[in-house]
Order: structure tokens, then C-alpha cells, then sequence
């Protein structure tokens, strides 16, 4: 049986600036470009499911000689790493398709890859599009913008969640072989001995070329204007009445018995909440056979 593969995709971005965070001094700092926030936490996460499957790890970075200095970072945590020299375009979003493109190409050769994991957004300007197209060129199942990601301990089951609108999150069981890209939440990169820092540092980083300069023409991805969340349609009971009439009155309520409005005050914190109970009950949201033992002098 052949070693399950997790493949991280990382886009190392130069450093753009340090803060101090004592004395809050900003300095800039030029060097090589180093991973991200968000291609540390997608390397984590692949490192953490390769010991839980006894899998491997295989890192391919994209872009040009300069990125091999971090590509050792994964080299010195045991993972492989290859660079992969991607065709650059004008549109930013055939950029990300032609880069999807060759880390697609590079990826082919391996086998039985578990999960693919990618950051969810670059340093560098890029528009987070990438995970979307390298799941369209391996033809696998998306998981987009995860904040957290990790084994059911029951039954063994991938689990990612991610944040949505309002302050909801919404809890994805991923399938074997998915693409997903992951946020810099709560996930920090582990750091690699000594010993295999100083070995990864004298090994060569294998780079691959792109296959062509030429991105495929099946089009840009294109995005409408936002909307409001809408809840989706639920099946509701046809009002009482076999007459159109009879029915109106029914969806309107002209003929429901109404309560004008009542003030009540000030009274103590017993009686506001005596009167709670009565505006719920006769109302049917409570039952009224469960209070009706209660004394009112009990306090709730």
C-alpha cells in the first residue's frame, strides 16, 4: 500500500516591516521572501494530519530562486519541497489560474495525496483566488477559508470550520483528496532542530519549470455584488378555510382577538416577572398547566 501524501502549497512574500512590540519602533527589513502567516498555519496543519495518518508531506512553492530559503524551513521540518516557476500574466486573476495551473502540473506525479492545503491569501497582492483554481485543475472537492481544521476524535472524520456573516460559523466535513485553504487562526509553525536546520540548509531545492507560458481559455471567474444573507424557503401550512375570503381573514388576522397595550410599573422584579409569564402564557408560548402550581410567591 502506498504513503499517503498532504501536499501544502505555500507563496513565500518578501517582509515588508517589523514592529517592535515593546517600544512599538517600526524598521523595515529587506531579504528574502519568507512564508506567510497563513502558509505557516497551512504547513502546521499538514504536519499535524501526516503524523495522525502516517502520511508524508510534500511542499511545492511557487516562484523564482529567491523563495528557496523558505522552502528549507519545510525541508527542516521533514517535508520535500520542490519550487515551481509559474508564468506570470498582466490579469491578476489569470496569474493565480496559470500558477494553479503548474502547481497542478507538478502535483500529478505524486500519489495517493490525502488533502492539499493552501494558505487563504497571499502577502503580495494576490487575490486568494488560487485555492479555487488548483481545486478546479485537480478536480476535487473545495474547502475555502477554514479557521480551524482537525480530526474527529469518534470517528476519525476531517472536520474544517469556517466564519460566516453575523457572527455564525458553519462546520464542513471535508472528503479525502479536497483542496482547502486555511487562515493564520490560532495555529502557530512548529520550529525544526538544530541539526536539521543545518542540514536543510546545505541541501539543494529541487525546482521544476512551468509547462508553458499560456494560461487555458476557459475564462476568468467573475463575482456579483454582495447580497444579504436570505434564509432558505421552508414548507408553511395553508391558512384555515376553504373560501378566499375565509383564507385573507386567516393570513391577515383581522379577526384574531388583540391585546392593547398594557404599562406596567414600577413594580418589583416578582411581579415584572409574574406579568412576563402571564403576557407568554395566555399567548401559548408557555404551557399553562406547567405553572399552574407555582405559587407567586415563589421566586424564579
Amino acid at each position: 500500500m502506498p504513503v499517503e501524501t498532504v501536499l501544502v502549497c505555500v507563496r513565500p512574500a518578501e517582509p515588508a516591516s517589523d514592529v517592535d512590540p515593546l517600544s512599538g519602533a517600526v524598521s523595515h527589513r529587506a531579504g528574502n521572501p519568507v512564508l506567510t502567516d497563513a502558509d505557516a498555519a497551512a504547513l502546521e496543519y499538514g504536519l499535524r494530519l501526516a503524523d495522525a495518518w502516517s502520511a508524508r508531506v510534500h511542499v511545492i512553492g511557487i516562484g523564482g530562486p529567491e523563495i528557496e530559503e523558505a522552502l528549507r524551513i519545510a525541508a527542516a521540518l521533514g517535508a520535500a519541497t520542490v519550487r515551481v516557476e509559474a508564468p506570470e500574466a498582466a490579469d491578476p486573476t489569470a496569474d493565480d489560474h496559470a500558477r494553479a495551473q503548474a502547481i497542478a502540473s507538478a502535483a500529478r506525479p505524486l500519489s495517493s495525496v490525502r488533502l492539499v492545503l493552501c494558505g487563504d491569501g497571499s502577502a503580495d497582492g494576490g487575490t486568494g483566488a488560487l485555492p479555487a483554481f488548483l481545486a478546479h485543475e485537480l478536480g476535487a472537492a473545495q474547502a475555502l477559508g477554514l479557521t480551524r481544521l482537525e480530526l474527529r476524535e469518534a470517528d476519525g472524520a476531517l472536520v474544517g470550520e469556517r466564519r460566516l456573516d453575523g457572527g455564525r460559523r458553519e462546520v464542513l466535513r471535508v472528503p479525502p483528496g479536497a483542496v482547502c485553504s486555511v487562515e493564520a487562526a490560532g495555529v502557530r509553525l512548529r520550529r525544526a532542530a538544530l541539526p536539521a536546520v543545518l542540514r536543510a540548509a546545505r541541501a539543494p531545492v529541487e525546482s521544476i519549470a512551468s509547462a508553458d507560458g499560456r494560461t487555458s481559455s476557459t475564462g476568468t471567474v467573475t463575482a456579483g455584488p454582495p447580497r444579504p444573507a436570505r434564509p432558505r424557503t421552508r414548507v408553511v401550512a395553508p391558512p384555515d378555510g376553504t373560501a378566499p375570503r375565509d383564507r385573507l381573514r386567516a393570513l391577515t388576522g383581522v379577526q384574531a382577538p388583540h391585546h392593547a397595550p398594557e404599562s406596567i410599573g414600577p413594580v418589583d422584579a416578582v411581579k415584572a416577572a409574574d406579568a412576563l409569564l402571564d403576557f407568554l402564557r395566555e399567548r401559548g408560548y408557555l404551557d399553562a398547566s406547567a405553572l399552574a402550581d407555582t405559587p407567586r410567591d415563589t421566586p424564579r
